[in-house]
């Protein structure tokens, strides 16, 4: 009998890989709902950070540093 993954688990392990989590987060970003782009991002990083880490902003400005990401605000009309 084949050997199954749960999604959850095929998910972590796929967004170890930091191209992967970086298309995942840019699609999440494009959604109109911004709890979809919350979501990808809790997804990332529980896949990406040690269940020991601290879960700062400055972890989160790490996470998105490594992915080659930045954190901006910026006003609705510039975009």
């Amino acid at each position: 009998m084949p050997r199954t993954v749960s999604y959850d688990g095929y998910l972590k392990e796929s967004l170890n890989d930091r191209r992967r989590a970086k298309a995942y987060l840019k699609t999440a970003s494009d959604d109109d709902d911004p709890r979809v782009f919350l979501l990808a991002l809790r997804n990332v990083a529980q896949a990406m950070l040690s269940k020991r880490g601290n879960s700062s902003l400055q972890s989160l400005g790490a996470l998105l540093n490594s992915l080659g990401f930045r954190l901006t605000v910026e006003n609705k009309d510039a975009a």
